[in-house]
């Protein structure tokens, strides 16, 4: 009798994640850059990406950034939103990713990694769920497992959250623990 492999559903997928970790440019944000006439960057950043990373640290879950620029705007994100680990300056990607899987101790299936762009391609092969936002370079979209209905900077990670979370019977626990909520608990 012949070994077969059964490649995992999307589902199968999104219920291994521990570890979350997301590129910046295009994922976080839009992927423009803007400079004021002092040479400062700014970065604009959607509010509901925030919550989920907040929702994500609240239930347990890692996360981290992997970016192959550098901003301080991006750490200063970062510790808003709870994301623990960030790497920036990588222009190649798989060194810091081997690294935080050796940090971790986890597993590749046990990572996702939102990537938009083709720097991104070699974890996007290596991990348990890739995604792309949905205006992610052709290559990128061609790798992911899932691509998410929303552009980069305007809520794909949140989706990705919201959907990995719903996979592993936590989002609608969340709920319905807000919804128990009175406003003597509040």
């Amino acid at each position: 009798m012949k070994n077969q492999s059964v490649t995992p559903t999307l589902e199968d997928r999104c219920r291994a994640i521990e570890l979350l970790i997301l590129d910046v440019d295009g994922v976080l944000t839009a992927g423009g850059i803007t400079y004021a006439d002092d040479g400062k960057e700014s970065k604009t950043f959607h509010v509901r990406d925030g919550s989920g990373l907040k929702i994500w640290e609240y239930l347990g879950k890692r996360s981290a950034i992997i970016s192959g620029r550098s901003s301080r705007v991006v750490e200063i994100r970062a510790g808003e939103v709870g994301v623990a680990t960030v790497i920036q300056g990588a222009l190649h990607k798989m060194p810091a990713y081997r690294q935080l899987l050796k940090e971790t101790g986890l597993r590749p299936d046990q990572v996702c990694f939102v990537g938009d762009d083709a720097p991104d391609l070699p974890i996007l092969r290596n991990c348990g769920l890739a995604v792309a936002p949905a205006d992610g370079c052709p290559d990128v979209l061609q790798a992911a497992h899932l691509v998410t209905m929303k552009r980069g900077g305007e809520g794909a990670v949140r989706e990705v959250i919201e959907l990995i979370l719903r996979c592993q019977g936590l989002w609608q626990k969340l709920l319905e623990d807000w919804n128990g909520q009175k406003l003597s608990e509040l």
